[in-house]
């Protein structure tokens, strides 16, 4: 009877790691991008699913507000997040990282700026420090222009009303979409108004406009930065996989501000301009796609280029 309980006994044991190997895939195959309508990330989540894609993997997109996205981490209702800019984002970062409540998995992207910038002619004029800003109040209107409610940067310049740092005490946040802020800094532009706006690199702004970041903002903003990429708690070690696609997926702000002009100033397709990108760079493959097999365990690299 011994051999036939042992026998009873490895057949159970198969089954239950064959349900077990069945439930990781089935729980890996769908990967949830978090994307808080910002250009730069709209980029970089559009290039990790054409490489998912590729792999057999079932990318989904979901667009939150920032706060939405940290809770939504938190709690294992997204899984990826690429765009944790920092500084700018360390509140969030210490509250949900630092603490061990989500993980980070790589940077992604360095020397990033990120912070209150103005025209050139504005630059020139005297506005050069966040201090200066105040002394040309009513060329500016008194007004700052933030991106979408939510985002850390626009809770930093809320910040320095609310203290009245550089004697902005009396001035306004306006709150709006990412678009909706570049339509009215071009339209400041054309007329050659003040307007004082957030900022920020790798973003074709830099190309489209003729603008300058100021100094004196690295209290709230830091100097230069980085941003990472972060995922919900035990991602990595449950989908190692795509765990592995993550920590090798890093950018470079020439590549992202390239694919960027072609969506945004060129109106190229999001998923064109970065299929274009690859295969003008294939490369770039190499290293993003290192040790990374397809979802069934075939060649990565090949599965991916195959789709290109």
């Amino acid at each position: 009877m011994k051999p036939f309980k042992t026998l009873i006994a490895a057949g159970l044991l198969a089954i239950f790691a064959s349900v077990q190997v069945h439930a990781e895939d089935a729980k890996c195959a769908n990967v949830s991008l978090a994307d808080p309508g910002w250009s730069d990330i709209a980029v970089t989540n559009g290039i990790a699913s054409l490489l998912l894609d590729g792999l057999g993997y079932k990318p989904q997109t979901r667009t939150l507000a920032v706060p939405i996205i940290f809770a939504g981490l938190q709690k294992g209702q997204v899984d990826v997040f690429l765009g944790n800019w920092m500084p700018a984002g360390q509140h969030d970062y210490d509250r949900y990282v630092a603490s061990g409540q989500i993980d980070k998995v790589v940077e992604n992207l360095g020397g990033t700026e990120y912070t209150l910038a103005v025209p050139t002619y504005a630059y020139e004029e005297g506005v050069q420090d966040f201090k200066d800003l105040d002394k040309f109040a009513a060329r500016f209107g008194k007004k700052i222009y933030g991106i979408g409610s939510g985002s850390p940067a626009n809770d930093y310049i809320r910040q320095m009303i609310a203290n009245d740092e550089f004697g902005l005490g009396d001035w306004q946040l306006v709150e709006s979409s990412e678009q909706a802020m570049l339509v009215q800094v071009g339209r400041a532009e054309k007329r050659g108004q003040f307007v004082v706006f957030l900022g920020w690199t790798p973003h074709p702004m830099n190309v489209q406009f003729d603008m300058q970041y100021l100094k004196g903002g690295e209290k709230f903003f830091g100097s230069t930065g980085s941003v990472n990429t972060l995922a919900r708690k035990g991602f990595v070690a449950e989908c190692p996989n795509v765990g592995k696609l993550l920590t090798n997926l890093k950018f470079t702000q020439d590549m992202e501000n390239t694919i960027m002009d072609e969506v945004l100033n060129r109106k190229v397709a999001s998923a064109t301009a970065i299929r274009n990108w690859i295969k003008a760079n294939p490369e770039v493959l190499d290293g993003w796609l290192a040790g990374v097999k397809t979802r069934d365990g075939g060649d990565g690299l090949a599965a991916v280029k195959a789709k290109l």
